[in-house]
């Protein structure tokens, strides 16, 4: 099953292609936006070009991940993940890893593209992400796209020296729709 392309006004999520190594390459690896991600200042280690391809192949080889693609260059990644058909259910990962593309809704019109075909063309009924409770930034967009926070879960994980919870979210397919009207 080939991945749909998903437009939007300013975002376009398509499938991974090889040239996108080269792309994720050149924008290294940001320690602010790694430690959003859970990742130790000292083990945030510079991206090789071996390290880009292996994982753009990893993407290209994933079921539901998408290249979100801003002003026609790759920005970041967005994912379904535990994609479950007999429950409709999944969760949800993205990441834009151009640090001078954060903070201008492009995640939120990503998450609202994928969250669009998610509850449309795969019919799911949940999806729920899990994001640490110092990601101000993304928890603002995911309650922008209408994720609600289901739950806390205490220090989960150890960043930095000192302990944080992980914040449960998750949104329904009838919340979406009424979002959307």
């Amino acid at each position: 099953m080939s991945l749909p392309i998903l437009e939007g006004r300013n975002v376009r999520l398509r499938p991974p292609c090889a040239d996108d190594a080269d792309t994720r390459f050149a924008l290294g690896t940001n320690a602010e936006i790694a430690e959003m991600y859970g990742v130790n200042k000292e083990d945030i280690k510079p991206i090789t070009r071996e390290g880009a391809a292996l994982w753009v192949q990893g993407l290209a080889d994933h079921p539901h991940a998408w290249v979100i693609e801003i002003n026609g260059a790759f920005a970041g990644i967005i994912r379904l993940d535990n994609v479950n058909r007999q429950d409709r259910r999944a969760t949800m990962a993205i990441g834009i890893y151009n640090p001078a593309l954060l903070g201008k809704g492009f995640g939120t019109e990503a998450i609202t593209l994928l969250l669009s075909h998610a509850f449309g063309e795969i019919g799911l009924h949940r999806i729920g992400i899990r994001v640490l409770a110092y990601n101000k930034r993304a928890i603002r967009a995911y309650e922008k796209c209408g994720f609600t926070v289901e739950g806390r879960e205490r220090e989960t994980a150890y960043v930095n020296g000192s302990w944080h919870d992980d914040i449960m979210m998750g949104l329904l397919d009838r919340e979406f729709s009424a979002l959307q009207r």
